[in-house]
């Protein structure tokens, strides 16, 4: 199966209100600028987007008007981050006549680790149940993917297209863009060290800081891709010192503080999470505007 997922795909944020409800309005705002910055593909409700808080209810509303915003532009893919191969399934199907490129699939995120016999399993069946590509998110620290199982899934299991690679280890990316069965993405959501990971051959990103800054990643990735490694090493220069002061203990109401500080307004985050602080604004702020001297649309305007 051939789903052509590569660039720079954004991880969607989720605008909530102070009673933590979606406000559908403010996310298709966001859909809208996030396009206008040329990006390749979006991903919803992964976890910058908060999605590990999502009802089948409300997966289903944001993919809809997902799909209705970006209106064939680009892939749209969306999220699920759940615990059992029934829910993966249940949210699936709730997103299934809504024309999704694919679907972003954690592993089982609680505390065990069921073996690789059994992820191999959920994944499969999860393919069998649904027909919807699927996108393996490999992200949770104890329940990782090594790169053989990777591999088998990706040859064995027709339905899974690629692998988006996180945890920083940009090791196992470079092993999988070797190993991987020609066809399928290597997508690095390794926010720091993009350009190497461009380098070495990823097929793209889908990740925190193409959300955060998406104007300067679509400007890397199109320097490396014209050879411009003058360029290209600049913007990682920046990038590299902006996302070492994001910090990971509330990333997604980092991210929306980068978009408001460019226009986007996106709400607040779903409680328990807090806002940014005022000690990380006033860190973050200067290194962001920084980097978005690369965002090409911004460069143009001053």
């Amino acid at each position: 199966m051939t789903v052509d997922l590569h660039g720079i795909i954004p991880a969607l944020v989720t605008p909530f209100d102070a009673d933590g409800e979606i406000n559908e309005r403010l996310f298709r705002d966001h859909v809208r600028f996030i396009l206008n910055k040329n990006v390749h593909g979006v991903c919803l409700a992964g976890s910058t987007g908060e999605g590990f808080t999502f009802s089948p209810a409300e997966l289903r509303q944001l993919t809809a008007a997902t799909v209705e915003e970006v209106n064939g532009k680009v892939p749209v893919v969306a999220g699920i981050i759940a615990n059992s191969t029934r829910e993966v399934i249940e949210r699936a199907n709730a997103v299934k006549d809504l024309g999704v490129a694919a679907l972003q699939v954690t592993p089982t995120y609680y505390v065990f680790n069921y073996g690789e016999e059994a992820m191999f399993q959920y994944f499969k069946q999860i393919w069998e149940e649904t027909g919807i590509p699927l996108v393996i998110y490999n992200v949770i620290p104890w329940n990782l993917l090594g790169a053989d199982l990777v591999v088998r899934m990706m040859e064995e299991i027709p339905g899974v297209i690629g692998i988006k690679q996180s945890q920083g280890n940009i090791s196992r990316a470079a092993e999988l863009v070797i190993r991987a069965p020609k066809g399928k993405s290597i997508l690095a959501a390794i926010d720091d060290l993009l350009y190497p990971c461009f380098m070495m051959g990823a097929q793209g990103t889908l990740a925190a800081s193409p959300t955060a800054a998406p104007g300067p990643c679509v400007a890397l990735w199109n320097a490396v891709k014209a050879g411009d490694h003058d360029l290209a090493r600049k913007i990682h220069d920046r990038l590299v010192i902006f996302w070492h002061l994001m910090g990971h203990e509330n990333l997604p109401a980092l991210v929306k503080y980068c978009l408001e500080l460019q226009g986007c307004e996106v709400g607040i985050p779903r409680h328990p999470m807090p806002l940014a602080s005022a000690e990380q604004k006033a860190k973050i702020r200067p290194a962001l505007e920084a980097l978005l001297q690369f965002d090409p649309q911004l460069a143009k305007a001053a």
